[in-house]
C-alpha cells in the first residue's frame, strides 16, 4: 500500500492527473502499478487501477488477475471497480475512502446515484436502437465455438 500511496503522491508533482496510485501483486512481487493519467494522456479512463491492469495483465500475459491482490491509495471509482471486477483479482485492498476522495474535489456520488436510476431518468439523454442487428452479433458468437468465455 505504501507504493500506492508513494505513486498517488508522485503524481501531484508531475501533474500527470490526480493523486491516485494503484499496485498489482502476485506471490509477492508487484507485477503492475500506475498513477493517474487522465490529463497526460487526455483519457478520462486512465484512472490509476486501471492503468495497473493493464500493465499487470500485459506482465502475465493474460486478461485475469487471478491470484492477485490490488491496492490502491483511494476506494476505486466506479469504472475502476467495474475493471477490477472484470478482472478478478483475489483481494482488493484500498487507503482513503470515496469521502475522503470528495472533499479533495474528487466526487463520484454523481456516478453511484446515475447507475441505480433507470435509463429514461439519467442526465445524459440515452437511447436504444439497431437492438436486433446488435443482438444478431451475439447470435453469431453463441455459435462460434472459438469463443473464449470471459
Amino acid at each position: 500500500m505504501m507504493r500506492a500511496i508513494e505513486l498517488a503522491r508522485s503524481n501531484i508533482k508531475n501533474l500527470y492527473g490526480g493523486p491516485f496510485g494503484a499496485v498489482i501483486v502476485k506471490d509477492g512481487k508487484i507485477i503492475g502499478e500506475g498513477s493517474n493519467h487522465v490529463l497526460a494522456n487526455n483519457d478520462p479512463t486512465a484512472h490509476a487501477e486501471i492503468v495497473a491492469i493493464r500493465e499487470a495483465c500485459k506482465n502475465l500475459n493474460s486478461f485475469q488477475l487471478e491470484d492477485c491482490e490490488i491496492y490502491s491509495s483511494c476506494e476505486p471509482c466506479p469504472m475502476c471497480l467495474g475493471a477490477i471486477y472484470w478482472a478478478r483479482p483475489a483481494k482488493l485492498y484500498y487507503a482513503a475512502g470515496r469521502e475522503d476522495a470528495s472533499e479533495a474535489d474528487f466526487d463520484d456520488s454523481l456516478i453511484y446515484k446515475e447507475v441505480c436510476l433507470p435509463i429514461e431518468g439519467r442526465k445524459i439523454p440515452t437511447e436504444q436502437i439497431m437492438k436486433e442487428e446488435s443482438q444478431a452479433v451475439f447470435n453469431e458468437w453463441k455459435k462460434n465455438n472459438l469463443n473464449i468465455e470471459y
